[in-house]
């Protein structure tokens, strides 16, 4: 426990002293009128996330090398992205690089053929991107990453493993450091997309693990298995609520034939900060709630693939539900008033 706490007040003063390194080298997030905020605000306070794995690597003697190497990769392409914007090739080709790292690391290319892993990636690289896309408001990558931590860490034989040599209690105290800045009506910091790509690419390592039963039974190291039959779809609701807005964003946006790699703001946490004026750490907390309660139903029950499916499409009707009536449909009747209204005038 004490380790802990040292860590703790390491990665804190750590993050302070990045903050000093951003401020005067000015890396720094301008709001633009796609934003959901209206301050300049230091940007790249996720830089602790993958840090504090890296100190998890070195206390435990290097375990997941492979993976270790992939997320320092996108993680200095994505700091370099927040410094300096790079061409989405070069974003890409670091993501691909870096899955197949993790891929390697779960011993996934032994077991199933090429053709799987091509699926495996291209739906890998979708996640990480959809996360990196849901970094908009104060709290949320943070909120929503513990949402999928905290009840993996509240497993019996992982609870009893909390220290430094767990990599999942290491990545949830940098998210509590990270939101003791960010977890503000103003927040200090950003995540940046060092932040939110190298938690969404340690937060699919977790995932893929579970969802091809990887993983011991304190969580803590690989079991790679010798067949293709060990497959749990239910882990993919550890992403649901954050993939039913993505994913139903994007193909609004498909719908509407617009260019879905140029920012936006019609996500619906950003409809309900922007135009409805929901506080960031009240739409954030609703997130991660609803992601709590589910993660902590598919880590502690028996969930089929029925059920999956079941809550999946259920989600999808209650978020198109909410978006209509709460949003889209109260901006068209104002619109449509004020039209109306300037017409008489």
């Amino acid at each position: 426990m004490i380790a802990l706490v040292l860590l703790t007040i390491f990665l804190f003063v750590l993050e302070v002293f990045y903050f000093r390194v951003a401020d005067r080298y000015h890396i720094i997030d301008k709001p633009n009128e796609r934003s959901s905020h209206t301050t300049i605000t230091l940007r790249g306070g996720g830089i602790i996330f993958p840090i504090a794995w890296l100190c998890f690597f070195i206390v435990s003697g290097g375990l997941f090398p492979w993976f270790t190497l992939g997320l320092v990769l996108v993680s200095v392409v994505s700091f370099w992205d927040d410094i300096r914007p790079l061409h989405n090739g070069i974003r890409l080709v670091s993501h691909v690089a870096g899955f197949i790292l993790c891929f390697y690391e779960l011993g996934l290319w032994l077991d199933y053929p090429l053709w799987v892993m091509l699926l495996l990636l291209t739906g890998s690289i979708a996640a990480l991107n959809i996360i990196n896309f849901m970094d908009g408001i104060n709290g949320l990558t943070g909120m929503y990453a513990l949402s999928v931590l905290v009840p993996v860490v509240w497993l019996e034989d992982v609870f009893f493993t909390v220290s430094v040599y767990n990599p999942w209690v290491v990545v949830s105290l940098s998210l509590i450091v990270f939101g003791f800045f960010n977890f503000r009506k103003k927040a200090k910091c950003f995540a940046g997309d060092v932040g939110s790509v190298s938690m969404g690419f340690i937060l699919i390592f977790l995932v893929l693990g579970l969802m091809f039963e990887r993983w011991s039974t304190d969580m803590l190291t690989l079991s790679p298995k010798d067949t293709t039959s060990s497959f749990d779809s239910k882990y993919i609701l550890l992403f649901v609520v954050y993939g039913v807005d993505g994913v139903l964003t994007i193909v609004q946006r498909l719908y509407n034939r617009e260019n879905i790699f140029k920012a936006h703001r019609k996500h619906l946490y950003q409809l309900l900060v922007n135009e409805k004026g929901w506080p960031h750490l009240v739409v954030a907390g609703t997130y991660a709630s609803i992601q709590l309660m589910i993660s902590f139903w598919v880590i502690n029950y028996f969930v089929t693939f029925y059920h999956t499916v079941c809550l999946i499409f259920g989600l999808c009707l209650f978020y198109i539900l909410i978006k209509y009536f709460m949003v889209i449909l109260p901006l068209r009747t104002n619109l449509t008033t004020k039209v109306t209204e300037e017409f008489r005038v």
